[in-house]
């Protein structure tokens, strides 16, 4: 018998693609092209992979959950 998560998962896993491209879409990668740093690190490419990451985890919380 499936569980109600296990039903859920399909719809879940549209919703966090859905947030993907949200994340690494335009409208927001344009606020965060600034010439600023952190750490020495362009902000642009501190976002990119710190979303990257983030999308990451939130799959494999939600595949293994």
């Amino acid at each position: 018998m499936t569980s109600p998560h296990d039903r859920l998962r399909p719809v879940r896993l549209l919703a966090l693609f859905l947030f993907g491209l949200v994340l690494f879409g335009f409208p927001l990668l344009g606020l965060f092209s600034r010439p600023t740093t952190v750490f020495g690190l362009p902000l642009l490419y501190v976002y990119i992979f710190g979303a990257w990451a983030l999308f990451i985890a939130l799959i494999a919380w939600l595949v293994e959950g």
